[in-house]
């Protein structure tokens, strides 16, 4: 078969359930994913064939992707923040969101190491961390972060875990610094965050970042069906009469486990915005602020002791 003529076919069965353009991006990095080929090379070579060993493959990934499974899980892999980050179902799709996340962190922690400032060598808490790609991020991004990350579902450890397992990349360098906790973070002890990394065991960290559940149960009727029928609802949804469980739990954790000049950032529910602010706030932090998306919207708070 043509790769032009699996594209254009491919891109009209997919173009029942998604919106053309989206169908047409989404067969674009598939073949380029599974073939090797660049975006165009059913353009300038119209007579490429498809190798017959690679057919199947894409039948299959194909039906897979007509059936709403996500394109990453398909692929088994996202990207992140310039990374290819292993997912599957038992975690949540990187989202840009939180790349703005991570990036806001990173730019305060060197703005930190520019002032000289004592909480250096940073020690940091990555609460609800899924895939891992914060932690993972944060250690690679900055060298001399030690990371502890926490989630309560052993499976979505064992892909965080899993992450750049090849000891010659360069990215290997980060695992030593990361350590990996199964822990339900609405019930945090210290001595549940204890056994793997002398921070933990001190109970003290200088930065908690976290993307928890956030989704209201209600909003799920304005979701698609690739994300309501294969993403983790356990690191989705909360209950409508208690939307902001995750973030009181967060409050309460980082009053006592921050250190005095200790700050965090959380991702949140736009909807949500100044009560999850009011949270931080009622847990005695000074210094609480929402912060906007690119588009404008308010999607992180950041709280601080000073």
């Amino acid at each position: 078969m043509l790769l032009s003529e699996f594209i254009q076919s491919a891109a009209a069965g997919l173009g029942a359930v998604y919106p053309q353009q989206e169908a047409r991006s989404m067969v674009s990095i598939l073949v380029c994913e599974r073939l090797g080929v660049q975006s165009w090379t059913h353009i300038v070579n119209p007579s490429f064939e498809i190798p017959e060993q690679s057919r199947a493959q894409l039948e299959e990934d194909l039906q897979r992707l007509v059936g709403m499974q996500p394109l990453q899980y398909v692929l088994g892999f996202s990207d992140f923040y310039g990374r290819r980050f292993r997912v599957g179902p038992a975690v949540l799709i990187p989202r840009p969101e939180t790349e703005l996340l991570v990036d806001a962190v990173l730019q305060r922690l060197r703005a930190q190491a520019r002032t000289g400032a004592e909480v250096f060598p940073p020690k940091i808490l990555d609460l609800c961390t899924g895939s891992g790609c914060i932690a993972w991020t944060l250690a690679l991004e900055f060298p001399t972060a030690q990371l502890t990350a926490v989630d309560i579902s052993a499976d979505a450890l064992a892909i965080a875990r899993s992450q750049f397992l090849d000891a010659d990349s360069p990215e290997s360098s980060g695992r030593s610094r990361l350590s990996f906790v199964e822990a339900d973070v609405l019930d945090l002890s210290e001595d549940g965050l204890s056994g793997e990394q002398s921070a933990a065991a001190a109970g003290k960290y200088d930065v908690i970042v976290s993307n928890p559940p956030y989704v209201m149960e209600k909003e799920k009727p304005g979701m698609r069906s690739n994300v309501l029928d294969y993403e983790p609802a356990l690191a989705l949804f909360v209950p409508d009469d208690d939307p902001l469980v995750f973030y009181r739990a967060i409050a309460r954790h980082a009053s006592r486990l921050l250190t005095d000049h200790g700050w965090g950032l959380v991702e949140i529910n736009a909807l949500l915005a100044d009560s999850t602010a009011a949270c931080f706030r009622a847990a005695g932090f000074p210094a609480v602020s929402i912060l906007p998306d690119l588009s404008g919207r308010p999607r992180f708070v950041f709280f601080g002791r000073e």
